[in-house]
């Protein structure tokens, strides 16, 4: 997508924002200060850091010197200084969370849920790190222990973002799924790591099945073969993550307001949203599973 035709939705968005809270009688997010108006637009900041995730820079700031202020200037011809940007991008928290509700695709009846570790330093330099330190957490997943937080994501099988949350490391992969699941309906297939008695029965009021791998010590239930496919096709979730930490930049230690970092998650996540291609299950096999078994019992 081209920069002009993000920052047209971003900025219809932008509008239509503005109407509804002066309807509703709220202020603005962030009064402007006094002196000089502020040089970049809302809209304009918040597009820049959405392409950010396009862009195959690993560092924002190499990103805003090197390749917005020299090859954007006839997009943005009111560009700041970086650090003026930094402090610009703390007060678009509010619009870009309201974008990306707005971004969610929708519930098919089949969905995938999973959560990922979000480090926000080395593991050396925890006992010296100060900029989470009262929000971050540590805590331990396959690959060892990590500081930071932990990104819950929920997609259907077309790879669209059904809902999130970002939590501390030290969260429960099971806390959240209630929270998470408000709105959605039918079969939820998930990982050894959400079996709960418990949640299943809450789930199952909401209007929601829980389906999850066993572990090894416990006794293996029995289930049709839609479950068992759709159980394997779990990986789908997995590559949504490897592509928001691969191509997007949702991890990285740069981070220096708690801020900025729920800005450059919801970021990265509303730039997948953009992504032409997604990762997505072929449900042709599955038709063949249904078919074959309204068959037999006729």
């Amino acid at each position: 997508m081209s920069i002009v035709s993000l920052f047209c939705q971003i900025d219809d968005f932008f509008l239509d924002y503005e109407k509804q809270k002066l309807s509703e009688g709220c202020d603005s997010d962030k009064p402007e200060r006094r002196g000089c108006p502020r040089c970049l637009h809302s809209s304009e900041v918040m597009t820049i850091l959405v392409n950010f995730h396009h862009s195959g820079y690993r560092s924002f700031k190499h990103y805003y010197q090197k390749h917005v202020c020299r090859h954007l200037r006839w997009a943005f011809p009111r560009l700041v200084s970086y650090n003026r940007f930094v402090e610009l991008t703390s007060g678009t928290l509010g619009l870009v969370s309201a974008y990306l509700r707005v971004r969610l695709g929708k519930c098919t009846g089949i969905s995938f849920i999973d959560s990922t570790p979000i480090a926000v330093c080395q593991n050396r330099r925890i006992q010296k790190h100060r900029v989470f330190a009262e929000e971050a957490g540590r805590g331990k997943n396959s690959l060892g222990w990590f500081y930071g937080f932990k990104l819950h994501l929920i997609v259907n099988t077309d790879g669209e973002l059904l809902s999130v949350e970002i939590t501390p490391a030290n969260t429960d992969d099971r806390s959240p799924v209630e929270k998470l699941t408000k709105g959605l309906s039918g079969r939820l297939y998930a990982d050894k790591g959400y079996i709960s008695e418990a949640l299943s029965e809450t789930l199952k009021a909401q209007g929601i099945i829980l389906v999850s791998k066993v572990r090894k010590n416990m006794r293996s239930e029995a289930r049709c073969d839609v479950d068992v496919l759709l159980l394997k096709k779990r990986m789908l979730i997995e590559s949504v993550i490897e592509q928001l930490k691969h191509q997007s930049q949702l991890e990285h230690t740069r981070h220096r307001s708690f801020v900025n970092f729920r800005v450059n998650v919801f970021c990265a996540l509303i730039a997948y949203t953009y992504q032409s291609k997604k990762p997505s299950v072929d449900l042709r096999e599955l038709d063949e599973i249904i078919d074959s078994q309204i068959h037999n019992n006729f």
